[in-house]
Formats: structure tokens, C-alpha cells, sequence
């Protein structure tokens, strides 16, 4: 019996994923932004979160290479006197942690929704799908602007500004999950009348089991599909609600909200503070959709090749 390592030593998977190039680049780019994300407090040079590293006469320095750069601060500062390495990093984890929490979000609601559509079909089918269908008739980023406003009258903005990330993460889960849950639908339409699904009804196992335990496993390759390009979504649906004000606060820097707070100081010559972030931002919504184009590619079963 050949061990799961073995097995995957020997898949389709891997060996399509090591002669491929740009995926093992962008996979490569992506654990290393993931790892300066996550290990933030360690690596950025000052906290930007402490107003004890912050002097408002360092502002607006530009990067090292330019006149009247220094070595202190490599690409600068920003309006506040923020190092924008710092800031940057600790603004792509904070953008890592929202797009990440809102595609679980969106996955579970989804999936869940996706589930008792498809398996239990008629009205149940009709009643899900045309709420999913009242959401796909507004852009996303319109429910996600107007839940973002409902949040902020109810708790405040003061009270919005510390519990942004959470609220953020519901926010951007909220707007963009009946995208789950139509290829969900799809899947488990084609599975339900396996074989294998009519076996589980004819030994009297409950519906629940059913869908969670054997149908679900085997309509997880589109979830996994979704789920990559999704969290590219959500990064910069988050990035668009910081830039329009109604995002993460500017003390508490996110990629969107490092972009809106130099954008009016691009013209008067410190062009780093948003172009910096934005240059981050592209590159890390870029690796992610490579990505996600490529385990497309991968799992789908007409281009498998033995």
C-alpha cells in the first residue's frame, strides 16, 4: 500500500505544478508575502501601530535613493511619518487576514446554501436561488459599500474604527457569497444521482450525512477553484471600501487605506505612499489569480492526461 506522500509524490498534481513556471513563481511570491504578513511584529522595522515610533516631523521622507532620502526609512514615509515598509507589511496582513475570514464566510454560507438547493431541489431550490439571484442583481462591491454604512451608523464610527477587521471580514463575506453557492448547486446537481448517493438512501442514512459526508467531498474541486480567486476578491473589494472611506481607518493601515491616504499627496510629489502600496497590492492579487488559473487548469477533468 503506497502511503498518501507517495500517492502524492506520484500525482497529476504535482508533476503538472513542477513543470509549470510561472505557478511555482507565483506560489513562491505568495509564501513569501504570506510569511512577511504573518510574521509582521518580527520583521517591519517599527510598529506603526505605536504612536511612541511615530514623529510627525519624519513625514513624507521619500525612499533612500532620492534625495533627501535616508537609510532609516528604505521606501520612505508617509504623511503621519509612518516608515511605508512597516506600514505595508502590517497593511497586508491586516488585508490577508479580511479577504481570508470573508471567503471562509462566504464558503460556509454558500456551501451550506449550495447544498440544500441542489439535493433538495423544488421549492427549496427556487426560494435559495432566487434570493442568490436578487444579490447577483446588485454589484457586490454596492452591497458591500451599503452593509459598510449600515455598520458604521449603528455602532458608530468611533466604535466602527476598532472592530473594522471584523466587521470588514462580515462585510465582504456577506456581499459575495451566492458565487458559492450557484457552483456548489452545480456539483452537488450532477453527484445526487450517483450510484454512490443512491446506495447511502437505500441503507437509510440521513439526508445530512448524505449531503456532508459523501456528497460535499466530491464538489469540493470547484469550491477549492472559487476559493483562490475569491480571496483575490475579497483583498481588494476591501482595498476599494478603505479607499472610498468606508473601510479600515487610516491609524490602522490596510493596503486600500495606505492607497487613500496618499492619493492626496500624490500631486504635490510624495507619489510613494500610494504608489508603493498599490505596486504591493497588484503583485499579490496577480500571484493569487495565476494561481487560481492554474489549479483551474489542473483540476479539470477534460485536460487531465493520465
Amino acid at each position: 500500500m503506497k502511503s498518501k506522500l507517495q500517492k502524492f509524490k506520484e500525482s497529476y498534481f504535482l508533476y503538472s505544478f513542477k513543470r509549470d513556471k510561472v505557478a511555482i513563481s507565483s506560489f513562491i511570491i505568495l509564501v513569501i508575502f504570506l510569511g512577511l504578513a504573518f510574521t509582521a511584529p518580527w520583521v517591519s522595522p517599527m510598529n506603526p501601530y505605536d504612536s511612541a515610533n511615530i514623529d510627525i516631523m519624519n513625514s513624507e521622507i521619500p525612499p533612500m535613493w532620492m534625495e533627501d532620502g535616508i537609510r532609516e526609512f528604505p521606501l520612505g514615509t508617509d504623511n503621519q511619518g509612518r516608515d511605508m515598509l512597516s506600514t505595508m507589511i502590517y497593511g497586508l496582513r491586516t488585508s490577508i487576514i479580511i479577504g481570508f475570514g470573508a471567503v471562509i464566510l462566504q464558503g460556509v454560507i454558500g456551501i451550506v446554501v449550495g447544498l440544500l438547493a441542489g439535493y433538495m431541489g423544488g421549492k427549496t431550490d427556487a426560494i435559495l436561488m432566487r434570493v442568490a439571484d436578487i444579490q447577483f442583481s446588485f454589484p457586490y462591491l454596492m452591497v458591500a459599500i451599503f452593509l459598510s454604512a449600515i455598520f458604521q451608523v449603528m455602532f458608530g464610527l468611533g466604535s466602527f474604527e476598532q472592530l473594522a477587521i471584523p466587521l470588514l471580514t462580515i462585510i465582504i463575506g456577506l456581499s459575495n457569497w451566492p458565487m458559492f453557492a450557484r457552483t456548489v448547486r452545480a456539483s452537488v446537481m450532477g453527484e445526487k444521482n450517483k450510484e454512490y448517493v443512491e446506495a447511502a438512501k437505500v441503507i437509510g442514512l440521513p439526508k445530512w450525512t448524505i449531503m456532508f459526508r459523501h456528497i460535499l467531498p466530491n464538489s469540493l474541486t470547484s469550491v477549492m477553484v472559487i476559493s483562490t480567486i475569491q480571496v483575490a476578491n475579497a483583498v481588494m473589494s476591501e482595498a476599494a471600501l478603505s479607499f472610498l472611506g468606508l473601510g479600515m481607518p487610516v491609524t490602522k493601515p490596510s493596503l486600500g487605506s495606505l492607497i487613500r491616504a496618499g492619493q492626496e499627496f500624490f500631486f504635490s510629489g510624495s507619489w510613494w505612499i500610494t504608489v508603493f502600496p498599490g505596486i504591493w497590492l497588484v503583485i499579490f492579487v496577480l500571484v493569487i489569480n495565476l494561481l487560481g488559473d492554474w489549479l483551474r487548469d489542473v483540476l479539470n477533468p477534460k485536460l487531465y492526461k493520465g
